[in-house]
């Protein structure tokens, strides 16, 4: 799952979500799906992520995308986790997936209404209920959040935090997301055994 990233409306949240590999990845990018319902201007009703690093590498002019914003196979799980994660508290409200919620986050922004803030803190307490029923474990500070890298410990980066893993066999801690009974657990880009789908 990934955790709600501190100091914003998501802080202290646990969001399930699952990544779907196509046989075609890296030239293709992945899928992401929240599990855990999520009122997002950029997540659709069934929790897809709409985000302009999960778009196919085409000219689509009706996108207002530039194609550099797209996928392409230079791109990882690392940078997808951390575009969403940024996205949770930035959403594009340019091209939204959700209007409603759209609409509604707007109105927050301009200090208009309080329903989204009351949305997304209810979403969030509901998660820290799972967590605890599911012994998950949430950070609660920055430096929780951005644990220390195992390559760190070890001295490959000077011992450095970093939400980013350095292996593609190390657990996804690092990447402000928790590993639920390992099923996420090998997330490094250059291993191509890493292209299967992966469920929290």
């Amino acid at each position: 799952g990934i955790f709600g990233p501190p100091d914003t409306l998501y802080e202290g949240g646990y969001f399930k979500a699952d990544m779907e590999f196509p046989t075609t990845y890296p030239f293709a990018p992945p899928k992401v799906r929240f599990l855990t319902k999520m009122w997002h201007p950029n997540i659709y009703e069934n929790g897809e992520v709409c985000i302009s690093i999960l778009h196919p590498p085409t000219e689509d002019p009706q996108s207002g995308e530039h194609p550099s914003e797209r996928w392409n196979p230079a791109q990882n799980v690392r940078t997808i986790l951390m575009s969403i994660i940024s996205l949770l508290n930035e959403p594009n409200c340019s091209s939204p997936a959700n209007v409603d919620a759209s609409v509604m986050y707007r109105k927050y922004k301009e200090q208009k209404d309080g329903e989204y803030e009351t949305i997304i803190r209810r979403q969030v307490n509901e998660s820290k209920l799972i967590a605890e029923k599911e012994g998950v474990s949430i950070p609660k500070t920055l430096d929780d959040y951005v644990a220390p890298s195992r390559a760190g410990a070890t001295g490959n980066r000077n011992g450095k935090k970093s939400i980013f893993s350095t292996s593609s066999h190390e657990n996804d801690d690092d990447l402000g997301i928790d590993n639920d009974d390992d099923q996420m657990a090998d997330m490094g880009e250059d291993d191509d055994d890493n292209y299967y789908n992966e469920s929290d």
